[in-house]
């Protein structure tokens, strides 16, 4: 049966054991610490591993790591009347956890009250600018600008405001309806503009070149009636020739020509058997021996 003295000696081990355990707390790497007597804070501790306190005293972790603080998406009018939805994000981390929670108390109640912050300074802001500027190159000078109006107001938190971005930026659906069709209008109207610029040009391009085929065709007509007179002409030249060589000859052939053109197109002439225009046909040659 153990004694009394080892039955003390472990209680007193065990009550040391307990005490030791309640005055230790660890600070992991991606956490900072607040120590608290009675609800007082008493100090920070932001270096990691293994620390110390008194018994009655408790601790309150905080994150090291940056966060993100994502508002509501909330309308905003821009300077030229245009209504747009604006989603924007902030990331930020705790400096000093004992403002931190004086002013927040805890990280949900910093991003309710921080994120109502963020969005009337970027209500105020957009304010100021058109649409058109929201989709150049000067978003960014707008987004430095707002970042630089919170850092002040994020320090009074004990908060270090990393970044400020706007994730998108939409029109309302009355307002992209609307745009829709002003852009429709606007293409119609520009297409409608250049099929008729089209139909101009195609009807000059087809003035032109009916001009020039009538030019064509006209010196095609002229030149075939030069040669045709020239050809008259020879042929002329050389019936002549013909003529006063063989007389008889000439009308006989004058004469073939007539009857071809007379019974080639398939008319119905009557005449009488001794009309001069048979005058050939009635003419008996020699006989022919058998």
């Amino acid at each position: 049966m153990a004694s009394p003295k080892l039955i003390a000696a472990g209680v007193v081990l065990v009550i040391a054991a307990v005490v030791g355990s309640m005055c230790v707390f660890t600070v992991r790497q991606d956490q900072q610490a607040l120590v608290l007597q009675f609800g007082n804070p008493v100090h920070a501790v932001s270096e990691p591993g293994l620390h110390f306190k008194l018994p009655i005293q408790n601790v309150e972790y905080y994150e090291r790591r940056i966060l993100e603080l994502d508002p509501p998406v909330q309308q905003v009018l821009l300077s030229d009347q245009k209504r747009v939805n604006v989603d924007s994000f902030a990331r930020w981390k705790i400096i000093d956890p004992l403002i931190f929670r004086q002013r927040a108390t805890n990280s949900a109640n910093f991003v309710q009250l921080f994120g109502q912050r963020l969005n009337s300074v970027i209500r105020g802001e957009l304010a100021q600018a058109p649409l058109v500027t929201l989709l150049s190159d000067n978003r960014a000078q707008i987004m430095e600008k707002i970042q630089s109006t919170l850092i002040k107001p994020a320090e009074e938190f004990g908060v270090e405001l990393i970044d400020v971005r706007i994730g998108r930026t939409d029109l309302p659906q009355e307002t992209s309806q609307a745009v829709y069709n002003r852009m429709r209008s606007s293409r119609i109207a520009e297409a409608a503009q250049l099929r008729a610029e089209g139909e101009e040009l195609k009807a000059k391009i087809q003035a032109e070149a009916d001009r020039e085929r009538i030019g064509i065709i006209a010196e095609a007509n002229r030149q075939a009636e030069v040669l045709r007179g020239e050809g008259d002409g020879q042929r002329n030249v050389i019936l002549g020739k013909a003529y006063g060589k063989d007389t008889e000859f000439f009308e006989f052939y004058r004469s073939l020509e007539a009857y071809k053109i007379a019974l080639d197109n398939g008319s119905t002439m009557v005449l009488s058997p001794d009309s001069e225009f048979f005058q050939y046909f009635n003419k008996s040659g020699p006989a022919t021996s058998r």
